[in-house]
């Protein structure tokens, strides 16, 4: 089975998608960190990097082929990626599609835990970098990233931990964990 797990910045998509992973004993692939890793290549932090893949199409069009390759080409895999579900949904890959978000502040707060820094100017940041995101989503692929009705399961991540987001997940696709 593929599993996606989507989401915005801090709302536990890549925390709930590896322990998923693991506890399935499935393949972890993760776009962020082909994302991250391009910005990196280039000498820019996420917020410069995404504004540059605002102009630059084929950022976006480069990180989504191959997790579309591999999604072809492998089973049982959990898939990380923001877009992860609307790919599978828009090139025809059977998957089972999960969205996890939180509110802004919870994520904001996760952002600010994982990595330190200001926690206004992270949450401004990742405010600014959802709506270049969403935009590219749109003019790229004709994607409304609101649109969550191609999913299998919504789930909102504010107070729960994520042994309980996985734990929906595996009952709501009827899966075992090993």
């Amino acid at each position: 089975m593929k599993i996606t797990v989507s989401g915005p910045p801090g709302s536990g998509k890549t925390t709930a998608a590896k322990l998923l992973a693991k506890k399935l004993r499935y393949e972890y692939v993760c776009g962020g960190d082909i994302f991250r890793e391009m910005a990196k290549e280039r000498g820019m932090d996420l917020v410069e990097f995404s504004k540059y893949a605002e102009q630059h199409p084929e950022v976006d069009i480069e990180i989504d082929s191959r997790l579309v390759e591999i999604a072809k080409t492998k089973d049982n895999i959990v898939i990380d990626s923001r877009l992860s579900g609307w790919l599978m949904h828009i090139n025809k890959i059977p998957a089972f599609k999960v969205f996890i978000t939180a509110s802004v502040d919870t994520r904001a707060k996760r952002i600010w835990e994982r990595e330190g820094g200001d926690l206004e100017k992270i949450k401004n940041d990742m405010i600014i970098r959802e709506k270049s995101e969403k935009k590219r989503y749109k003019e790229v692929y004709g994607i409304n990233f609101e649109d969550l009705s191609i999913y299998d399961i919504v789930i909102k991540s504010d107070g729960i931990s994520p042994d309980e987001i996985v734990q929906k997940i595996v009952e709501v696709a009827g899966l075992e964990p090993v």
